[in-house]
């Protein structure tokens, strides 16, 4: 399982969203900036925080805690 957390710069929702991946012990994950990016802002930027598995293309988004990011990886 590839982790990637679409989020943006100045996000207080993304914040709340790091707490709940660290809450749940997520795996490794990468964190990708939308804003640096004119084709993630157009398919993240009003969605973020993002949570998405790259290997199957399953997607979280806000609003999820730890146990909906539990729920999440186990798939």
């Amino acid at each position: 399982m590839r982790l990637i957390l679409f989020q943006r710069d100045d996000c207080h929702l993304c914040d709340l969203a790091l707490e709940a991946l660290a809450q749940a012990r997520t795996p490794e994950f990468a964190s990708v900036f939308v804003d640096e990016d004119a084709q993630l802002q157009a398919r993240y930027g009003e969605r973020v925080p993002v949570l998405r598995d790259e290997d199957s293309g399953a997607e979280l988004g806000w609003p999820f805690d730890a146990a909906a990011i539990v729920r999440f990886l186990a798939g």
